[in-house]
């Protein structure tokens, strides 16, 4: 018999150390067939709908919501989402049953009545009459907080193993793929989870690198000598969630014995205890890496983690627009989020020179807006098409990326893409779209700490990950937890 598929989606991922409420307004939603239309845009969701097509199941859409990174979000977001899962649920079981849920989920959400969204989503769906022994499975992302309450109320929850965060639809695949396995086999098995004492910062969780290569390799390992673990997830965690489970944590899903299941969460607990210090890689100071930089041939590529738009900043920071004026830096590139600038510039035509306020308005800690005379080049709707549809920003949002209305300035040699939306660096296509193309470039400032790498790597001569201030900061004892359970975090 055909088997019917709930199928829902939640995605955010939450800056908690940021002032702004993320409403409403800030989510793209799909419903019903909307979502069903996903199909063929690269996300986690058009992963699912490749399994169900390929199994014949019958899919019933209800919600889809998705806001990029930011600040804590409204509590009603959640229960407007909630109350159309719960309904379209019920209407499911009541009309001919269901025999499984998916979810597309993020990990990390934090709103302003919950620091556990997800695991209380999950909670729930399980009280929900009729759905106390339903199969449920989703995703989520590499850095999610994974909680003791999703582990209890999932069945399976499958993670993102690799970061920059290609293999997104991949990993929705897989999921999927052990649902129709518990719906083939009549297995159903069981999550566990491992939080450690451990919270890296984004630009030591690169999955090319120590240590959550060697943590992948282990996860791995471990399912080829396990046959009734079905799946082990390395969860680097979300630093900047004050969240009592935040930090890196190890589940997996199995339908063997509690004993074997804990010794897998307790190796790799040690594992990562034992090369903790390497996830806090060093980072250059601003102006030593420009100097370092200056005559070498290009791109060279300046990272700024702490203003990281994938990690919930504003997009909008200036210390690498300052430091490229300061050093006289010509040939060069930014992207800033900044839809006042933007404005400012509907009248303007190409060659004419405008006095702006740019950035410097989204993070308190950022030394504020650079006044700068500029001269206008160019104005876009921001749309554009992903270059490389597995790119991270697919997986959030397709391959039709919206900048919002954007346009192009050049002050002193160095270009300067305006965005009324912030937007992730993590695809050429964002400069290449609107005339600036990248390869030709000698220095580029991006605005995030490690999945920029899938499209800069491919062209960078060299790079720079630089401190600067900023939201996103590596130096996660300067942030104020104030949640985090005991013991606290061992960062140097």
């Amino acid at each position: 018999m055909t088997k019917r598929i709930l199928l829902a989606s939640l995605y955010h991922e939450t800056h908690t150390f940021v002032d702004e409420i993320t409403g409403l307004a800030d989510f793209d939603i799909n419903r019903g067939d909307a979502i069903l239309a996903r199909r063929g845009d690269g996300s986690t969701i058009d992963g699912f709908l490749e399994v169900a097509e390929r199994e014949g199941w019958e899919v019933v859409p209800v919600s889809d919501y998705s806001a990029l990174p930011s600040g804590t979000a409204d509590q009603a977001v959640f229960e407007k989402f909630w109350n159309e899962l719960d309904a379209g649920l019920r209407a499911a079981l009541a009309d001919g049953g269901l025999d499984g849920v998916w979810l597309g989920l993020h990990g990390a959400m934090v709103t302003t009545g919950s620091v556990d969204p997800e695991g209380e989503l999950l909670r729930r769906i399980r009280a929900v009459p009729g759905a106390e022994s339903l199969p449920i499975y989703g995703v989520f992302d590499l850095h999610a907080t994974f909680t003791p309450l999703m582990a209890e109320h999932a069945t399976g929850l499958v993670g993102y193993r690799e970061n920059p965060h290609t293999d997104a639809r991949e990993s929705a695949v897989r999921s999927a793929d052990l649902l129709a396995r518990t719906l083939r086999e009549g297995v159903i098995p069981r999550m566990h989870v491992r939080n450690a004492a451990l919270i890296w910062p984004p630009t030591g969780t690169g999955t090319a690198d120590s240590p959550m290569r060697d943590l992948e390799a282990l996860a791995r390992q471990i399912e080829a000598e396990h046959s009734d673990i079905w799946a082990v997830n390395i969860i680097a965690g979300y630093s900047f969630s004050d969240v009592p489970f935040a930090g890196v944590a190890f589940s997996l899903i199995t339908a063997g014995s509690e004993d074997e299941a804990t010794a897998a969460l307790t190796d790799l607990e040690q594992l990562a205890t034992s090369l903790r210090e390497l996830g806090l890689p060093e980072e250059w100071d601003l102006d030593a890496a420009l100097a370092d930089a200056k005559g070498k041939p290009g791109p060279v590529v300046i990272v700024e983690p702490a203003d990281n738009i994938g990690g919930g900043a504003p997009g909008d920071c200036t210390s690498v627009l300052r430091g490229f004026l300061r050093h006289g830096v010509t040939n060069a590139a930014v992207a800033i989020a900044d839809a006042e600038s933007v404005r400012a510039l509907d009248d303007a035509r190409p060659g004419d020179i405008v006095r702006l306020s740019i950035g410097g308005k989204g993070s308190r800690l950022d030394p504020g807006p650079v006044e700068l005379d500029v001269t206008f080049i160019s104005r876009s709707d921001g749309e554009f098409t992903l270059e490389d549809r597995n790119s991270h920003l697919a997986a959030m949002q397709g391959v039709h990326i919206s900048m919002g209305p954007s346009a192009v300035v050049e002050a002193q040699g160095i270009k300067i893409l305006l965005n009324s939306r912030k937007t992730p660096p993590f695809d050429l296509g964002q400069f290449r779209s609107q005339g600036i193309i990248p390869e030709d470039l000698s220095l580029i400032g991006v605005k995030a700490a490690v999945a920029h790498r899938r499209a800069y790597d491919k062209i960078a001569r060299a790079s720079y990950t630089v401190t600067t201030p900023g939201p996103c900061t590596s130096a996660l004892k300067t942030l104020p937890y104030r949640r985090l359970r005991q013991p606290v975090f061992p960062v140097s």
